[in-house]
């Protein structure tokens, strides 16, 4: 099992921070521009599991010791139902440098669009304390 895998289904913030690159890019599913560092990464990491329900991991594409790796999940969004892919790619010191995360079906990425522009104004505040 990947270690973000492990963290993300425990909830479990601090390791989930330690395991991102200080150069970090977040990709997120519903906003155009990407997010460079650890501390708004982290951030917003934080906030989706706060939005995020039930959510559990149903794949692991990319073999051990690789750079690149697939994370299908499942999770819900109020009352939808959601499936999306972390696409983690790797440093040379095993932290994560690019963060890619796809969502379906539409109407449940417009919830968390929803969700996370109600989190935001936190998730900024959070980040700026570093």
């Amino acid at each position: 099992m990947h270690p973000f895998r492990a963290a993300a289904e425990a909830g479990d913030h601090e390791a989930i921070e330690a395991l991102l690159a200080d150069d970090v890019v977040f990709t997120s599913p519903v906003a155009y521009k990407p997010y460079p560092g650890k501390a708004i990464t982290a951030a917003i990491l934080r906030a989706v599991l706060r939005v995020f329900s039930d959510i559990r991991y149903v794949r692991e594409i990319g073999g051990a010791g690789g750079r690149d790796h697939a994370l299908l999940f499942e999770a819900k969004v109020g009352d939808l139902e959601l499936t999306g892919c972390d696409f983690l790619r790797l440093n040379d010191n095993g932290l994560i440098e690019d963060l890619t995360v796809m969502v379906r079906p539409l109407s449940a990425a417009n919830a968390l669009a929803a969700a996370m522009a109600a989190e935001f104004e936190r998730v900024e505040r959070e980040a700026a304390a570093g």
